[in-house]
């Protein structure tokens, strides 16, 4: 209680006075001092860690280089097998339209001179029937007509 009584009656200070340019200058100091007994020769020991232990650290980053080097190149000769072979399929695939094209053309030429033949036959075949009804017409009109005459 009584703590709390003394905490009501001392005024806050929000405003910065002079005292903050001593707590600067402090803390300025104490990262002089850090640095100069605690952080460099930290930073040293850990310096000489890894160049002793370097040859092997270097040799891993050394293999993951070379790993790394050959997957871009095992991708980019994947990239150009793949181009070459869409390059092929492509060529095959036009060769193959082609000799189609050139099939369906033979086969329509054959239609068309087998129609032409049909036709012509046709033609023909209508011709000698037009001229044996003609006869056949001459007959039976003769025999009409004879049969009428009776």
């Amino acid at each position: 209680m009584v703590v709390l009584a003394f905490a009501e009656s001392a005024p806050i200070q929000l405003v910065p006075d002079g005292t903050i340019l001593i707590h600067i200058a402090l803390i300025l100091l104490m990262i002089f001092i850090l640095n100069r007994t605690f952080f460099r020769p930290i930073n040293r020991v850990i310096q000489s860690r890894e160049k002793n232990k370097g040859g092997r650290f270097g040799e891993a980053e050394e293999i993951l280089r070379q790993v790394a080097e050959k997957n871009a190149r095992f991708e980019s000769v994947m990239r150009e097998a793949r181009s070459e072979g869409y390059h092929k399929i492509e060529a095959e695939r036009g060769a193959a339209m082609a000799e189609k094209q050139e099939k369906v053309e033979t086969v329509k030429a054959e239609v068309e001179q087998k129609l032409a033949s049909e036709k012509d036959e046709i033609a023909r075949q209508a011709a000698t029937a037009r001229q044996q009804i003609a006869a056949e017409a001459k007959v039976l009109a003769e025999k009409i007509s004879s049969n009428i005459l009776k």
